[in-house]
């Protein structure tokens, strides 16, 4: 996460993420003019979704951008604004469903109590779990990123809503106190899962792999495994001191 975000992120992390607005929910039903959408409607915000997953799982030197993805749906610009007002707000909604599905990915593997023997493999299984789903919606979530690191608010916000989860899940395996956002605790959850996402950004870069001339699946793994170290180094320590009272 970038400074901004980390920053926002540990303001925010003693709260649970926000509710979406009724106005978000109302665009599911309703047109952005307020028209109650029929099956139509819903068929036409539906392929410019699907429209839009197309492209992004196109080549990478593709722009993405709203009269791209209103030409692959075959739509004039004044239908697609019907439902969208900008690419933020379209691909807030392509977003929707990937991260539903993070519960199952990787998020679920840190609901169970993780015990002090086997610290090394599930911290392990969590970091390739999350670079998994990192893998398989890439596109989507480095564009969300540099969108967020250019002071996009609503995509950090989601950056963040996102994180804050995972976060929150580390205070409790490191025993911290989910009371206290602003406790040391949370501070290492903060630090852990900045290092998580920057390791899988790096390592399903295509950009930058080509860039060094040689992908490499050994350098990958070793970065993978680095990462998980981390954590469960840092998941041992508090328990530690959470066990002696400091």
């Amino acid at each position: 996460m970038s400074a901004k975000a980390d920053m926002k992120a540990g303001q925010t992390a003693g709260k649970s993420p926000r509710s979406r607005p009724s106005a978000e929910i109302k665009t599911l039903s309703h047109n952005l003019n307020g028209q109650r959408l029929g099956r139509k409607g819903r068929d036409t915000r539906d392929r410019i979704l699907a429209a839009t997953n197309e492209l992004l799982a196109g080549p990478a030197d593709v722009e993405l951008s709203l009269s791209a993805v209103a030409r692959q749906a075959s739509l004039g610009m004044t239908s697609l604004y019907n439902y969208f007002n900008d690419l933020t707000e379209l691909l807030l909604a392509v977003l929707e469903p990937v991260m539903a599905t993070a519960e199952e990915a990787y998020v679920g593997l840190l609901r169970t109590r993780w015990d002090d023997a086997s610290l090394g493999e599930h911290s392990l299984a969590l970091v390739t779990a999350y670079h998994g789903f990192w893998v398989k919606n890439s596109r989507l979530l480095h564009l969300r990123n540099r969108m967020a690191d250019a002071q996009n608010e609503r995509m950090m916000l989601h950056r963040i809503s996102a994180a804050l989860p995972v976060m929150r899940l580390m205070v409790e395996q490191m025993d911290g106190d989910l009371s206290k956002p602003q406790s040391p605790v949370f501070s290492m959850a903060t630090a852990l899962m900045t290092g998580l996402e920057r390791i899988v950004t790096v390592t399903t870069d295509t950009t930058l792999q080509n860039a060094l001339h040689a992908p490499n699946p050994l350098g990958r793994t070793h970065l993978l495994r680095a990462e998980a170290r981390l954590l469960e180094l840092g998941i041992r320590d508090y328990r530690m001191l959470a066990a002696s009272g400091d």
